[in-house]
Parts: structure tokens; C-alpha cells; sequence
């Protein structure tokens, strides 16, 4: 189950070239997926700085007209900051605001750098946040007030960002990494304790989608979305508090079985509907090729 979109910018693209071409890519995702129960199609300007108000604003029209997410990097650093209230005379959240596209359908990854006010404004438009947290400290940008985005009723998603900045992009460690930093940051051990971790991660993810009446938790009615985890393994005994094992313990690869919209996709370890060996061997050529053109 995926959400999924192109991602556009003032310049042309290595994916699609010029600006328009990227409309006309983004109409044919629209098209193409209209009645797909597993891919979703997103709206995906990139930020602030690198999208024109104008293009903000279009693209912003684009969602609506859809009832699609609108998904953008907001306030993920110091410099984008800067940036933007060196354009604009203020920051990346109120230049949104002032454009008309902060709402329930905007999901804005990081929000790192906000003030009080700003934190109350994303609550106030129903805002949702994907919080990166192990993306934001690998690039420096900072740690996003998550505790206080919380505390305000911002809804509040984990994420892992891609992996030119993540690397394993693997959710069990993410969450190991939200639920200590902010411990550190705030030098307080009850803040993101597990059980609002793991909400975050999975109840918080859904709703962050929009999806929260059809997954992110295991109730009759919802979409059978779930994985099962292999306790019985050295670093994982004894569990005497599952969630907290989850969170702080449990890695990728103590998931046995993965089961997508009912259907069984990885049982035993072993994925059932890709040709794994064959996807590797492909990356292998890629990387050989990559290689080769750095000389």
C-alpha cells in the first residue's frame, strides 16, 4: 500500500524534464490509479524555496480539485528559514498559510524550525507532520519539537525520509530514534515514551494519510494491513513490555511475515510476490554502471 507521487520544482527535472511535463505525468498518475485499493496518488511540490508561489498555489488547486494530499518539505532547517522570510518577509509555515494551503489535506514533512505560534497554527488548520527524525539529524537540520506539536494536537506521523539521508530506512529504528532524541533534546526521560511512539508510527501515520478509518490499528472493519515480529531471539528475551520491546529492541529484520490488504506477501522471511534475487542482481548491474561513469 503506497502514497505516491511526482515530485515537482521550478526547473525541469532528470524525471520528466520541463515543468509541464510534470503536470502532464502527474494527470496520467491521476488517470492511471483512479481505482487502485493500494496506490493512492499525492500532490508533491518539494519546498518552499525551490517552488514558486505561483507553482505552490496551482499545485495547491491541483489537490483540491482531487481531494488529493498535498506533501511538502516545510521548515526542515535553519536555511530554508532564512531564505524564506528573505523572500517572503516571513517564514516557510506562514508563507503557506498566506498562500491558502496549510489544511487537513497538507502533510508536511520535518518541521524542524517553528516558533509557539507557528505550532499553533498547524494545529488550528489541521495540519499533519511526518516527523524525520534520524534524516534531520544526519543532514544537521535540528530536531523538530514533536513533544510540543503533540501537546498543541498536531497530528503527528513517523517517516524515514529517503535514503540518500536515512540509509536503512528501516521504521523499528526510527522509532528507537524518535523515542531518544527527544529525551536528550529536552533532557526529560518521560517525553515520547513507547506507547506514543509506536501510536505516532502507526495510529499517527494513518491518520497523517488521511487513512486512519482503514488502517493503523488491527480492528474489525479495517484493511488487514499487519506484520508479525519474532520475539524469541536473543536480543529480544525476555519481554516483560512488548511496545516498549518494539520500540527500543525490535529490528527490520525480526519481521517473519508482512500481510498487505489480506494477502500474505513475506512469510518466513521470504518475499512471495517480488523476485528478490532478481531485484538485487539489477541493482548490482546499476551500481556497477554508476561506478563507471565516476570513473
Amino acid at each position: 500500500r503506497a502514497w505516491l507521487g511526482e515530485v515537482l520544482y521550478d526547473f525541469p527535472s532528470p524525471s520528466y524534464g520541463e515543468l509541464e511535463n510534470g503536470f502532464a505525468l502527474m494527470e496520467q498518475l491521476f488517470t492511471d490509479y483512479t481505482d487502485n485499493e493500494l496506490i493512492t496518488i499525492t500532490v508533491n511540490p518539494h519546498a518552499v524555496y525551490t517552488c514558486s508561489p505561483d507553482l505552490l498555489s496551482r499545485l495547491g488547486r491541483f489537490a483540491a480539485e482531487g481531494q488529493a494530499l498535498l506533501h511538502i518539505h516545510l521548515a526542515e532547517n535553519a536555511d530554508e528559514d532564512a531564505l524564506c522570510r528573505e523572500r517572503f518577509g516571513v517564514g516557510p509555515v506562514r508563507h503557506l498559510d498566506k498562500l491558502g494551503l496549510l489544511g487537513k489535506r497538507t502533510l508536511a514533512a520535518h518541521c524542524v524550525v517553528l516558533d509557539d505560534e507557528e505550532i499553533d497554527l498547524l494545529a488550528r488548520r489541521g495540519v499533519k507532520v511526518a516527523h524525520c527524525a534520524e534524516s534531520n539529524m544526519k543532514l544537521a537540520s535540528g530536531i523538530a519539537p514533536v513533544p510540543a506539536m503533540l501537546d498543541a494536537g498536531v497530528c503527528v506521523g513517523i517517516g524515514t525520509d529517503g535514503s540518500a539521508s536515512n540509509n536503512d530506512v528501516d521504521m523499528f529504528g526510527e522509532m528507537n530514534s524518535v523515542a531518544k532524541v527527544h529525551k536528550a533534546a529536552l533532557m526529560d526521560s518521560t517525553v515520547m515514551d513507547a506507547e506514543t511512539t509506536l501510536s505516532a508510527a502507526t495510529r499517527g501515520g494513518a491518520a497523517a494519510l488521511g487513512a486512519q478509518g482503514l488502517i493503523g490499528s488491527l480492528e474489525a472493519g479495517k484493511k488487514a494491513d499487519l506484520i508479525v515480529v519474532d520475539f524469541d531471539r536473543p536480543h529480544l528475551s525476555p519481554v516483560y513490555n512488548p511496545v516498549s520491546h518494539l520500540v527500543y529492541a525490535v529490528r527490520g529484520s525480526d519481521v517473519v511475515h508482512s500481510m498487505i490488504n489480506g494477502r500474505l506477501v513475506m512469510k518466513n522471511r521470504k518475499i512471495l510476490t517480488l523476485d528478490e534475487p532478481a531485484i538485487l542482481a539489477e541493482m548490482g548491474e546499476i551500481r556497477r554502471e554508476i561506478l563507471a561513469m565516476q570513473g
